[in-house]
């Protein structure tokens, strides 16, 4: 029987993006396929992880013993706090030293030019280099250098990637989105201010992308810190169980999916 192609757009978001992992397991519980991948940012290395062929318990593992003593080291700013070597470092070991052709399902990596503004999306080359481009949060990161590019956070130019899942081919889109502003937060560093920031400045796009998807799934997880790395259980579990309440919509849109004439 002919059944519809199902890409996942995952978001930005920082640590909240762990949820993407939750949103992952109950799809795969439902027995709804996963064709192909679109990350944004953390949307990008969960689904590199994913594609690489991790299994959602060892992603759970993994999740749980994630500190930021591991990944991140930190620079004399220049242009970022963190130089970013030991996240790439993270990611090629947990990829298996793979090419992005050689994952198990396709996967759209997305950064943003910084000189061009340009959307750049990666479907082959290196992971490692292309996820620590996707993730390098503009005066966080330093930004990577990368086929003659200088290269940040996806996020900032597309931060829930419904239109790449769509041009790799996906007949239906799930869009995952982590990234709610918190409002009335405490400002206290200048990570605050930056991600605060961003944030506001990507909540009129991502309104307007909710319509593009076919089903948006909005783990509420503002309340948790985008750096902390901390409570990482608790933001899983709201991605399965705002995954859950979707799961209904998301049938029925497969099942009335037709081949168009």
């Amino acid at each position: 029987m002919l059944r519809p192609k199902i890409g996942l757009a995952l978001g930005s978001g920082g640590a909240r993006g762990f949820a993407h992992l939750g949103v992952i397991k109950v799809l795969k519980d439902e027995g709804i396929p996963i064709d192909l991948i679109a990350g944004s940012s953390m949307g990008a290395m969960v689904g590199c992880f994913y594609g690489a062929g991790l299994d959602v318990e060892r992603l759970y593992k993994l999740s749980r013993v994630f500190k930021r003593k591991y990944y991140l080291d930190f620079t004399v700013p220049k242009m970022g706090f963190i130089a970013g070597k030991k996240v790439k470092e993270l990611i090629r070991i947990f990829t298996h030293n793979k090419r992005i052709e050689e994952l198990d399902i396709p996967v759209g990596i997305v950064a943003t030019d910084l000189v061009s503004g340009d959307k750049v999306v990666f479907r082959d080359g290196p992971i490692a280099e292309a996820v620590r481009a996707s993730i390098a949060i503009p005066g966080i990161f330093v930004p990577e250098k990368l086929n003659g590019r200088l290269l940040v956070d996806g996020g900032v130019v597309d931060r829930v990637p419904v239109s790449v899942a769509k041009a790799m081919g996906a007949d239906i889109v799930i869009a995952v989105d982590v990234s709610h502003v918190k409002t009335n937060t405490e400002i206290t560093s200048i990570y605050d201010v930056i991600m605060q920031s961003i944030d506001i400045m990507q909540m009129e796009l991502v309104a307007n992308r909710e319509i593009a998807s076919d089903v948006m799934i909005r783990p509420r997880v503002e309340m948790y810190s985008s750096r902390a790395f901390t409570n990482i259980e608790d933001i899983i579990y709201i991605g399965e169980e705002e995954t859950k309440k979707q799961i209904a919509k998301i049938n029925s849109v497969i099942e009335h999916w037709k081949e168009p004439q």
